[in-house]
């Protein structure tokens, strides 16, 4: 069995998905044309009511994975997987760096910015941000394409200020990690003289800082045990990467610590998808895996789904999982990390904006091609007007042993894509991430 296709009508009301053969068949005599890739979706040409059955939207929430699926009483009739990017905060951290150091060269004089924008309500920041709203936007394309289709999803396995605290209760669950910072911080300094434990003062820098010994992303806390005084010489990014002073003070102390950013952000996620879908019905991870094993289907993103659907017994299944992977549209050098002397060509026509070129003979930006020795991927960029490089995950696919470039005669377009790979693949060769 194959996965279905979402059909909508002349009016844009959603009907029942079809077979991928009647999509097919639509298509070719022009009863029916697409009108969206993610998920893929008809639009009847001519006017039909349709019969609707009873429709359920299963939804696995995550910040690395998002599992959906679609039932019908015992029927799976659309089972997927999301990828979502996780470059965002990477990014963003590069382009402050180029922006601070911009500010120390010979060029124009460009004020720092800090503490001159408010925050509106319910502000995240822009990598936790982009994640939640792509949980939600993708519960809304399921729901724009079914019709009247019931809403159950997964926002969470475990409360995770009870794994720290079992007994916390009322007011404690506002005395997060920060609570009382600050006099931690005054102890600590005066604990150790107000000396850098690194250095013992050698370097004489005034400026004294707070380290975290285990670093809070890998789990570490705020108690002043974890604490330590150093100067600001020493608290360099070299001494924080493996092989530095700071680093051998974490793997010297470094225990069994899980790190519960994963669990923050379901936290964050639970109560926006509560106020977006109040109508939905809300259950945790506990659940799911008692729900999956009475199934007796395997650990992975979509068969959660499929189980958090609600579905009781499953009489037909998929045998492929459709996989949407979001990845970088556009390679935006905002600032340049060597700078360019002179600077007589304006940045809007400099050679370096060529790799932001949206289309060349037909091809375009991201396309899901074939080459002529039967590899497959996506253009991640033009070299002039004859050549591209195509990309299959990380590693660039070629024909010629001496060059990364691909020339365009060599192409088959499969499919125009926007800013999220698809793919159909088979169940038996799928691997959880």
């Amino acid at each position: 069995m194959q996965n279905r296709v979402f059909v909508i009508n002349q009016q844009g009301q959603a009907l029942m998905p079809c077979k991928q053969r009647k999509c097919r068949k639509l298509l070719q005599s022009g009863k029916a044309k697409v009108i969206r890739k993610e998920p893929f979706t008809i639009q009847l040409q001519y006017g039909s009511t349709g019969y609707k059955q009873p429709v359920a939207i299963g939804v696995d929430s995550g910040q690395h994975h998002i599992g959906l699926a679609v039932t019908s009483r015992d029927k799976v009739l659309f089972q997927g997987e999301v990828s979502l990017r996780q470059d965002v905060k990477k990014l963003l951290d590069s382009r402050r760096a180029y922006r601070h150091s911009r500010r120390a060269r010979k060029t124009r004089y460009r004020l720092p910015r800090f503490l001159n924008r408010a925050k509106p309500a319910g502000w995240l920041p822009p990598s936790v941000a982009s994640k939640v709203q792509h949980n939600i936007t993708w519960i809304q394309r399921l729901q724009a394409v079914l019709p009247k289709a019931e809403l159950h999803i997964e926002v969470g396995k475990f409360d995770m200020a009870k794994m720290k605290q079992p007994d916390i209760t009322g007011i404690g669950y506002q005395q997060g990690d920060l609570y009382g910072y600050e006099t931690a911080k005054q102890y600590v300094l005066d604990r150790d003289n107000y000396t850098c434990q690194i250095c013992q003062g050698k370097t004489k820098d005034p400026k004294l800082k707070i380290h975290h010994i285990i670093y809070r992303s890998n789990g570490g806390t705020n108690q002043v045990s974890n604490l330590l005084t150093v100067c600001a010489t020493c608290h360099s990014m070299v001494n924080h990467q493996p092989g530095g002073k700071l680093y051998a003070l974490q793997a010297k102390r470094f225990q069994s610590h899980r790190s519960l950013k994963g669990a923050t952000f379901m936290n964050i996620l639970r109560r926006r998808l509560f106020t977006a879908f109040p109508e939905a019905s809300f259950q945790y991870g506990a659940q799911t895996t008692l729900d999956r094993a009475k199934l007796e289907l395997p650990k992975a993103h979509y068969h959660d789904a499929v189980t958090i659907s609600g579905i009781q017994n499953i009489a037909q299944q998929p045998t492929a999982v459709v996989m949407f992977r979001q990845f970088r549209k556009k390679k935006r050098s905002l600032h340049e990390a060597i700078p360019r002397k002179g600077r007589k060509i304006p940045n809007t026509s400099s050679r370096r904006n060529a790799k932001n070129t949206k289309a060349v003979s037909g091809f375009r930006l991201n396309d899901y091609v074939q080459l002529s020795n039967g590899q497959r991927g996506n253009i991640s960029g033009f070299s002039g007007q004859y050549n591209c490089y195509v990309k299959a995950g990380n590693h660039y696919l070629t024909i010629s042993p001496k060059y990364k470039q691909v020339n365009l005669s060599k192409l088959k377009v499969i499919r125009h894509q926007n800013n999220w790979n698809v793919q159909e693949i088979s169940t038996i060769n799928y691997t959880m991430a």
